[in-house]
């Protein structure tokens, strides 16, 4: 982890006269694990939406693979290799396990509505087979073979979440995004989504931006968190840093120096 895959510089962010980002900048580094943190309202899915282009900050500038990408749509940022779930689920309830998930291959489709139909002659079979494994090894990864032919909408809960999961890394992204990828789930999916976060970020090197609540997650699995509180940032560094520090006691966990709670000004969720 020696270089910085995303580089966020100064970004604000306001929709009329509420600000929801105010020049916010961090770092982070190709290969690690960075979860954002704070109380319901702080900013976080805002930064998300800045990062893969879903909202275009006001002022600052968002800089991925040393490339500048502030201006860039969402496609363009996929095509760059930047993957992204959402926190209220966005899978199509309709299609398949499998067809859901060969969306997440699209951008990387070369034969287009011309060459198409001559399936055999241009190469589109090889290059369907292809893509269907590479579908397969995610759908093997994220053990979900005995679901791979079922209609996504009559899913459990954390089911859909592990598709949504399986369709961003579809896209073979070098970084992904995650929106609290764990809401709603017990404490199995948890675990379990926890041990498919950490085993993408090893086995398949794809670097990890987070949005979880659940802090013991949070600490167990990162390499740097960082706190957003109203909108702005509070600290950065790595999970021990931050849960020592006495900003991130009071405005999240509601707790001042001396560990007496006093009621949080916001309500963590």
């Amino acid at each position: 982890m020696d270089e910085s895959i995303l580089k966020v510089e100064q970004i604000s962010l306001a929709f009329g006269g509420v600000k929801a980002l105010t020049e916010v900048s961090f770092e982070v580094e190709k290969g690690s694990v960075f979860s954002i943190i704070g109380p319901n309202g702080a900013g976080k899915t805002s930064m998300l939406n800045c990062i893969s282009g879903r909202y275009q900050p006001n002022t600052g500038n968002i800089h991925f693979q040393q490339q500048d990408i502030t201006g860039l749509e969402p496609n363009d940022r996929a095509n760059l290799g930047m993957g992204r779930t959402f926190q209220n689920l966005a899978l199509f309830g309709h299609l398949s396990v499998l067809d859901n998930i060969m969306v997440g291959r699209h951008h990387l489709l070369k034969n287009n509505w011309m060459t198409g139909p001559l399936y055999w002659a241009s190469g589109a079979q090889r290059e369907e087979l292809a893509h269907r494994r590479a579908v397969e090894e995610v759908i093997d990864f994220l053990e979900i073979s005995h679901i791979r032919k079922s209609i996504a909408g009559t899913l459990s809960y954390g089911l859909r979440k592990r598709v949504e999961l399986a369709r961003a890394m579809a896209l073979n992204p070098k970084l992904i995004l995650l929106d609290e990828p764990m809401a709603g789930m017990n404490l199995e999916e948890k675990e379990d989504m926890a041990r498919y976060i950490l085993d993408l970020n090893e086995e398949f090197d794809i670097t990890v931006v987070m949005i979880e609540h659940d802090m013991g997650v949070v600490m167990d699995i990162s390499h740097q968190v960082m706190v957003l509180d109203f909108g702005k940032k509070l600290i950065s560094g790595s999970p021990e840093e931050v849960m020592d520090d006495p900003q991130v006691k009071l405005a999240y966990l509601g707790i001042e120096d001396d560990d007496t709670e006093v009621i949080p000004t916001v309500e963590a969720g």
